[in-house]
């Protein structure tokens, strides 16, 4: 399987990216705890997809807790999980108001091991949607047939 890319364009006039084109992941429809037991069953695993899907979702709670405890957890040559904020700034440190000042609480992870950012330039396969596909021809077209593309045109770097 492929990574699904597609294309748009910045149409943000007030942007310094304007009019440059972008590819973005297509994602399908989220995958939850049920469907990956499942998927992780059909692998020939010796436990039982119920067995799976109850360790799953005491993962699920158990990283929540720890995450909402400052605690990071690894994966290995997954995800790095933890929690963060996001803060505006004080004059000083007595005027930093927890209530005001903190925004937001985020959950963050970071990619880690085989799964980090270089091993996933290695390891992914990227192609062109079918609508990427027809924005490209429509473009080639009409600039007369030359193919603008640094990659020949079919979009794939494996």
């Amino acid at each position: 399987m492929a990574l699904k890319i597609n294309l748009y364009k910045n149409n943000n006039t007030a942007s310094k990216a304007y009019g440059l084109v972008y590819g973005r992941v297509e994602n399908s429809t989220p995958m939850d705890l049920s469907g990956l037991a499942r998927h992780m069953h059909d692998h020939n695993s010796p436990y039982d997809e119920g067995v799976i899907h109850g360790v799953l979702i005491q993962m699920v709670k158990c990283i929540r807790e720890l995450a909402l405890e400052g605690q990071p957890v690894k994966l290995a040559n997954l995800a790095i999980i933890k929690c963060q904020v996001e803060s505006t700034g004080a004059t000083s440190y007595l005027n930093f108001d927890l209530g005001k000042n903190v925004k937001a609480v985020k959950l963050s992870a970071v990619s880690t091991g085989e799964f980090s950012r270089g091993g996933l330039a290695a390891d992914a396969k990227l192609e062109y949607t079918s609508l990427a596909q027809s924005l490209r021809q429509a473009e080639q077209d009409a600039d007369g047939g030359e193919d603008g593309g640094e990659d020949g045109g079919d979009g794939n770097n494996g």
